[in-house]
């Protein structure tokens, strides 16, 4: 299965928030508007980090963050999907 085509929503550079949290936010919308629908594939942490200009440790905070709260899971080797 392809990786879920995702509308681009920048990440604030000068925002006061953390970058990790304002990335969550965003896939944590799009998986609520139904742009990252369940059983999707997440574009893999470099795909992220270059889509968002992010460094990939930053992304992976991220996507941490989101798999604690449930929302992914991650399959070594095969990727990540939305629950």
């Amino acid at each position: 299965m392809p990786a879920a085509t995702l509308c681009y929503m920048p990440v604030d550079h000068g925002a006061p928030e953390p970058l990790y949290l304002q990335l969550a936010g965003i896939l944590r919308d799009q998986m609520r508007d139904g742009t990252l629908p369940p059983r999707s594939k997440l574009p893999t942490l470099t795909e992220l980090a270059g889509e968002h200009d992010l460094a990939v440790t930053t992304v992976q905070k991220a996507v941490g963050l989101l798999k604690d709260e449930g929302l992914i899971v991650a399959y070594p080797g095969r990727g990540m999907y939305v629950k």
